[in-house]
């Protein structure tokens, strides 16, 4: 089976860099080894600090837009794996989308 991942990177400027690939180790050499002009080349050496797999890409690609839309401590809860800090960055703290 044919698996596709979504990876989070550690930038050396401490920023986070999410991507999707079927081979994490070849791509991470690749940031490693650096592609000049790319958002890592700059930033290396990276560091791997999340990897998740999916059967379907489908749902890889969706996982991956959605992490990319986050705040930086929404994914330090996915990174540290804090699935109680994660739910609370996620519940809505706007008040007018809350009905009265």
């Amino acid at each position: 089976m044919k698996y596709s991942f979504v990876y989070i990177l550690m930038c050396s400027d401490d920023s986070y860099y999410t991507r999707i690939t079927n081979d994490p180790n070849r791509r991470l050499n690749e940031h490693q080894a650096g592609v000049p002009g790319s958002y890592t080349y700059s930033r290396r050496p990276v560091e791997l600090v999340f990897l998740a797999k999916f059967t379907e890409p489908s749902m890889a690609i969706k996982f991956e837009k959605q992490v990319k839309g986050w705040s930086r401590k929404k994914k330090e809860a996915l990174i540290q794996r804090n699935w109680d800090r994660l739910k609370e960055l996620s519940e809505c703290k706007n008040e007018t989308s809350h009905t009265h």
